[in-house]
């Protein structure tokens, strides 16, 4: 046991090493780094511990190997700040993924107890009951199991109700929400989307040429009533795009007085709604009702996607209407999605079978610690330069310097410091939220999370004001 301990310290200390040497090398081009046995001999240990800890970069992404020739480091991107020819967007997704970065920002609540391991198991069990099918059985809008448990998990009563021929299921969410904005026939229309909204959607819409106003979410996370009228009575709303439950990146919750007054209000004008339901299984007030609850199905979409509660092995997105049934049928067939049925069937006895609800009760709990020791270190480290929505779940928290300060500043120089934020005018359109934050404990890594928010303060009272 002691000589396996000692082992085990020897490759990671390799690893330690080689990593360094990346990091060192830092380079736009690959880079050749020590064979096995000038390593072995630089560091006297024996030529498997090296090859043990090469193995588990070449795993990782950042080691390759060339046969007869020797292990390689990545290139990497040159360390991107804003004002450098991307946009902010860019700079974010290229640099979350360059090894030894600190993602201080990361909305990946599944990575903190994914479902990787029963799906996968289920999937091996479903393989020996049915064998491989002939293509004929394909099923261009989902596997007819998954549709089913979808739609009655969605079902609340005999008026909101919901039957496998309303669930369509697309490869991810980007393209689902693609269709729909084909189907609906967005281009050029006007849409009014809550604010801060994912900047995923906000990016399709725009590339679509949507005209997008955002209707920003007051304190507390309440939609004002009487400016949504104003937007409906003098604007051409072809769509209104709301959270079911859980607001993200926001964290807030529609009380049930506010979701009723704006369900009525909607009502009234005949509004199409499309609810987005992703971050709704998160929501800790599991019994609350959601907004479509209130609303008239027959003017109704919903979208979500099982990437959020059950990890990166789900990715499917899908979208639930009464409506458009040929059109959606259509799109879906010429996209020839390419879904893994026994995937699908492996996810239904997930949802049927109860094991989802296990699992959804445990994340919600482990997301509020991990949140809640973020808060307190925020509150004890930034409480004179932050201002934070209590988040009724989820895996982020949503700031608000309280001066206006230059938040491109406070992102340039923390991605100096290999530390990734998520500036809040990602999240808007319209130059909203230019002094919020998103931020998140899951993807800090090794990095000790008291010294990334104790530089996070540095950064702030160091920016100049806006």
């Amino acid at each position: 046991m002691k000589a396996s301990r000692e082992n085990d310290f020897v490759y990671q200390a390799v690893y330690r090493y080689l990593t360094l040497l990346i990091e060192e090398a830092g380079s736009s081009s690959a880079v050749r780094l020590p064979s096995l046995r000038q390593l072995a001999d630089r560091l006297n240990v024996s030529i498997s511990t090296v090859q043990y800890a090469y193995s588990l970069l070449e795993k990782e992404g950042r080691v390759y190997s060339i046969a007869k020739s020797g292990y390689y480091a990545k290139a990497l991107p040159a360390l991107d700040v804003p004002g450098c020819g991307r946009d902010l967007l860019e700079t974010v997704y290229v640099n979350t993924q360059r090894p030894g970065m600190c993602v201080l920002s990361a909305d990946d609540p599944a990575s903190l107890q994914p479902l990787d391991r029963p799906l996968l198991m289920l999937e091996r069990e479903l393989l020996r009951q049915y064998p491989r099918q002939p293509q004929v059985l394909v099923q261009p809008c989902g596997e007819l199991e998954l549709r089913t448990v979808l739609a009655a998990r969605y079902t609340s009563s005999t008026v909101n109700c919901w039957h496998a021929d309303d669930v369509y299921i697309g490869a991810d969410l980007r393209g689902v929400l693609e269709i729909l904005i084909s189907v609906l026939e967005l281009r050029g229309a006007t849409v009014v989307v809550e604010s801060p909204c994912d900047w995923v959607i906000l990016r399709l819409l725009d590339c679509a040429q949507v005209r997008v106003i955002e209707l920003p979410l007051l304190a507390g996370g309440v939609i004002d009533p009487q400016r949504l009228e104003s937007l409906l009575k003098n604007e051409p709303v072809r769509l209104i795009l709301l959270s079911s439950a859980l607001s993200m990146p926001h964290g807030s919750l529609l009380s049930a007085t506010n979701r009723q007054a704006i369900a009525h209000l909607l009502g009234c004008h005949g509004t199409w709604v499309l609810e987005n339901d992703c971050h709704s299984e998160l929501d800790e007030g599991v019994d609350s009702q959601r907004l479509r609850d209130w609303l008239d199905p027959d003017r109704l979409l919903v979208f979500s996607t099982f990437e959020k509660f059950i990890g990166a092995e789900a990715p499917f997105g899908f979208v639930l209407s009464r409506h458009w049934r040929s059109e959606l049928q259509r799109h879906f067939l010429l996209r020839a999605f390419s879904l893994s049925l026994i995937r699908q069937k492996a996810i239904a006895r997930l949802l049927g079978g109860g094991r989802l609800d296990q699992h959804l009760s445990v994340l919600r709990r482990m997301l509020k610690e991990r949140r809640t020791q973020l808060i307190q270190l925020l509150r004890e480290r930034l409480g004179d330069a932050l201002q934070f929505v209590e988040p009724q779940g989820g895996a982020t928290v949503w700031v608000s310097s309280l001066r206006p300060v230059d938040m491109e500043n406070v992102f340039q120089r923390l991605l100096k410091q290999q530390i990734i934020i998520a500036p809040g005018e990602l999240f808007s359109l319209q130059g909203l939220h230019a002094h919020h934050l998103r931020l998140s404990s899951l993807g800090h890594g090794d990095h000790d999370l008291g010294n990334v928010v104790g530089l996070l303060g540095d950064a702030l009272r160091m920016a100049p004001e806006s």
